[in-house]
C-alpha cells in the first residue's frame, strides 16, 4: 500500500516547521519557563509573608510590598531564605520584561500575530504562539483537526455501540492549550458573543468546562484568522453574514446575540 501511494505520488507529506519557526518557539517556549519559575518564587515568598501576618495579595509584589516583607523579623536562616529568593524574584522580573520584549517585537513583525492581536484579549505572546506553533494553517482540514493538534478534544472510551467521553485527551501542545484558556478569560470580559456563550456554558456544564469551551471557541476563531488572513472585525462581519444566510460555522460569532460594535484592544 504504501509502495502504492508513493508510485502514485498519493503519499501524505508531514508538515515541518522551519529553522525560523523552530527559533521562534523556542522563544515563547523559554519566557514561559521563566514564568513559570518567577511564580515559584513568588508562591515561596507569600508562604513567607502568611506564615508571619502579612496577607498583602497582589500588593505583596509592588515596591513597597518588598521593602514591608524584608523588613519582617526572621531567624537567620529563614532571612537568609528570604533575600535569596527576593534577589531571585528582582532578577527574573527583570530577565521576563526583556523576553516579553522580544516576543512583542517579533509578534510586531509577523502579519499573522499582528491580525491575531486585533481580536479583544489576545496579546503578543498568545499571537506569536498560536502563529508559529500552528505554522500554516491550511494543514487542518477542519476544526475537529485544530481541536485535536492541541488536544481539546475528549478522551473516547467506547464498547460495542455505545459512545463514552471523558476529559480532555491533552494530547497536543500544552502551552498553546494554557495560553488559549488564559486569553480565553480576557476575550470574555471584552467579546460579547463569547461572554454569552461563557455564561451560557456555566450554566450548562460548569466552571470547568465553560473555560476549556471559552479556550476551544477562541483558538477555532483565531485558526479562521489565520487560516484567511482576516482581522477581527472582518471575522465578525464574515460571520455575521453566514448567519443571516443560514449557514453555521465553527467559532463564528452568533448574530441573534451578536453586538455591532466591540471595546478596543487595551
Amino acid at each position: 500500500m504504501i509502495l502504492k501511494l508513493l508510485m502514485e505520488d498519493r503519499f501524505p507529506a508531514i508538515w515541518l516547521p522551519s529553522k525560523e519557526l523552530q527559533d521562534l518557539r523556542a522563544l515563547v517556549r523559554h519566557r514561559h519557563q521563566w514564568v513559570g519559575m518567577r511564580t515559584r518564587i513568588q508562591n515561596a515568598l507569600q508562604s513567607i509573608a502568611l506564615a508571619n501576618g502579612l496577607r498583602r495579595g497582589p500588593a505583596l509584589w509592588s515596591q513597597a510590598g518588598q521593602h514591608t516583607i524584608a523588613s519582617l523579623p526572621l531567624a537567620p536562616h529563614a532571612a537568609y531564605r528570604r533575600s535569596e529568593l527576593q534577589a531571585m524574584y528582582e532578577k527574573f522580573e527583570a530577565e521576563i520584561e526583556k523576553l516579553n520584549q522580544r516576543v512583542e517585537e517579533q509578534a510586531c513583525e509577523r502579519p499573522g500575530a499582528r491580525l491575531l492581536m486585533t481580536h479583544p484579549g489576545v496579546g503578543p505572546v498568545t499571537a506569536l504562539a498560536t502563529e508559529v506553533f500552528l505554522g500554516d494553517p491550511a494543514r487542518f482540514a477542519d476544526t475537529k483537526a485544530l481541536a485535536s493538534y492541541v488536544g481539546m478534544i475528549p478522551r473516547e472510551y467506547s464498547s460495542g455501540g455505545r459512545q463514552r467521553l471523558g476529559g480532555l485527551s491533552k494530547q497536543g501542545n500544552p502551552l498553546l492549550r494554557f495560553l488559549w484558556g488564559e486569553a480565553g478569560a480576557h476575550a470574555v470580559r471584552r467579546d460579547p458573543e463569547l461572554q454569552r456563550f461563557y455564561r451560557r456554558k456555566l450554566i450548562q456544564k460548569g466552571l470547568g468546562k465553560a473555560r476549556v469551551a471559552v479556550a476551544r471557541k477562541l483558538g477555532i476563531r483565531l485558526w479562521i484568522m489565520l487560516r484567511d488572513q482576516i482581522d477581527y472585525h472582518e471575522f465578525c462581519r464574515r460571520g455575521q453574514k453566514q448567519q443571516r444566510g443560514g449557514e453555521a460555522c465553527a467559532g463564528m460569532p452568533e448574530t441573534r446575540y451578536g453586538a455591532t460594535t466591540h471595546r478596543p484592544i487595551d
